[in-house]
């Protein structure tokens, strides 16, 4: 149900936050502690988004290979360095395809989005909340799958100006509100803000010297990590982290 990380302070190389801690991002593609019955892996392809001094748009880095088989990512995650990324790693739900276009990060102008999860009833169970997005919005999916319906229609909420956290908490209930056991863990960053959901699957937060780094399973050890229940809503930016609870659908 694949794992994700999002970070927001100093800048860092890519390979210090994510292939070079105890128990990293790319540990958790083969050996991750808490999929909740949701898959045992995640190789079905990775993503990385960074931003970049002076540019509101971020970079990306998206692979059809599993993470500890991307030798060029490998090679130039350590000089890569940003003060805003967010990664991650792909468990594919079964019947969805396998595209490196299905891998997340999504991203449109400032924004990236990842969704840990599924949507059961797929496709029936989005069909409606679907039908409201353009037509070229729909053309112009990355990937035929939960997670780009998602992203898309999260995204028309951001292009009208809606306040993020509250775009997601409204996402998230008109999911539930077809599909109530649906898997939903959402990530979305700025490069100034992380917006983050748990429904079903886990979530950690850690803040220290300045930054924030919101994480499917620690990893760099278990210090100064905090354990996120379940139906909460998180925002966070370097110096403050707000958890609220989400009502049930």
């Amino acid at each position: 149900m694949c794992r994700h990380v999002g970070y927001l302070g100093p800048p860092v190389s890519l390979a210090e936050l994510l292939l070079e801690p105890e128990h990293s991002l790319l540990e958790q593609t083969w050996a991750p502690d808490d999929m909740r019955q949701g898959g045992t892996v995640n190789v079905d392809g990775f993503g990385v988004g960074w931003y970049r001094e002076g540019r509101p748009e971020p970079h990306r880095y998206r692979s059809l290979l599993p993470m500890w088989t991307d030798t060029s990512f490998a090679s130039m995650a350590a000089d890569v360095r940003s003060g805003a990324v967010l990664a991650a790693v792909r468990s594919a739900t079964v019947g969805m395809p396998v595209v490196v276009t299905a891998c997340a990060p999504f991203s449109d102008d400032q924004w990236l989005f990842s969704h840990n999860g599924r949507v059961d009833g797929w496709p029936d169970s989005l069909a409606a909340a679907a039908s409201r997005l353009d037509v070229v919005d729909l053309m112009t999916l990355d990937a035929p799958t939960d997670s780009a319906v998602l992203w898309a229609l999260l995204r028309r909420s951001l292009r009208k100006g809606r306040d993020p956290a509250e775009a997601v908490r409204e996402l998230l209930g008109e999911v539930l509100a077809e599909s109530p056991t649906s898997r939903l863990n959402f990530l979305l960053t700025d490069g100034e803000v992380l917006v983050a959901t748990t429904w079903w699957h886990s979530l950690w937060v850690r803040g220290e010297a300045g930054s924030v780094t919101v994480s499917s399973e620690p990893f760099g050890g278990t210090g100064g990590w905090e354990q996120i229940p379940d139906r909460r809503l998180v925002v966070a930016d370097t110096s403050n982290v707000t958890v609220t609870t989400l009502p049930d659908a």
